[in-house]
């Protein structure tokens, strides 16, 4: 009886070690607010993100115990610790509430403007120094993303011979995080066009809203996306998305036929 009861307890106690350090895919979605697209969703334990999309849905992987972080201008941010009831349904399912700022009295003083500089000057805070102030070179670009930035890590290196572009080249890890960086590069772009363009664009050019993230994923297919899309005007871009349109349309066609 003693050694059914160890054993029982062994079992158990290496399917909860399994379930801790397990990875899932969770499946989530954001209900019962106004605006559910584009709400941050942040895996504070794993350091990954992703967003909501147009009707509230998401998916992140997530492990046991970790904390699930949902951050939006218009709700007030909300943590979830991850239960093994979330990770049994494979599910979790968010309200939001609107976060609302109330002024309790007006203060009239110093104006702030918005911009850095001129607050600064108006306010009674201390400027910090910077680079400029002592004379040093300092990085003025823009921020480099992760994938970016682990792409210089694994390019860089020092010594004589520098091991680490040799040991990453040799791996394929170079040639991933590569890859990684044209995918994030395309995802945005494609977002920028949709933002700007595609409400007016569909209402000239008709589509069913359920091909239309389609249609833009088939257009960012195509070798000239970038050379056609980043940094053109929009009606150049209109112009390549017309182009595109027509043979979508057909593959549609084909396909039902």
């Amino acid at each position: 009886m003693k050694r059914i009861k160890y054993f029982i307890f062994f079992f158990v106690l290496s399917i909860t070690i399994s379930t801790w350090s397990q990875e899932f895919l969770l499946l989530g979605r954001v209900s019962d607010v106004s605006d559910v697209e584009n709400i941050h969703v942040i895996n504070k334990t794993s350091n990954k993100f992703t967003t909501t999309n147009s009707v509230g849905a998401f998916q992140i992987t997530a492990r046991l115990n970790d904390t699930i972080q949902f951050t939006a201008i218009k709700y007030t941010t909300k943590e979830v610790i991850i239960t093994l009831k979330h990770l049994s349904v494979n599910e979790l399912n968010v309200t939001l509430e609107e976060h609302i700022n109330v002024l309790d009295e007006v203060v009239i003083g110093k104006i702030l403007t918005g911009d850095l500089d001129s607050d600064i000057q108006n306010s009674d805070g201390e400027r910090q120094v910077d680079f400029y102030d002592i004379g040093i070179p300092g990085y003025t670009g823009p921020q480099k993303t992760q994938s970016q930035r682990r792409l210089n890590e694994a390019t860089t290196g020092s010594g004589i011979i520098p091991l680490n572009p040799i040991i990453n080249a040799i791996t394929g890890r170079t040639k991933m995080l590569k890859k990684r960086i044209k995918l994030e590069r395309t995802d945005n772009l494609i977002n920028s066009i949709k933002d700007r363009l595609s409400g007016e664009f569909f209402q000239n050019n008709l589509l069913h809203e359920d091909f239309r993230m389609d249609f833009l994923y088939y257009c960012s297919e195509d070798s000239e996306f970038e050379q056609r899309c980043k940094n053109k005007s929009d009606i150049e871009v209109v112009i390549f998305l017309k182009e595109k349109l027509i043979m979508y349309k057909q593959n549609l066609s084909e396909t039902k036929n």
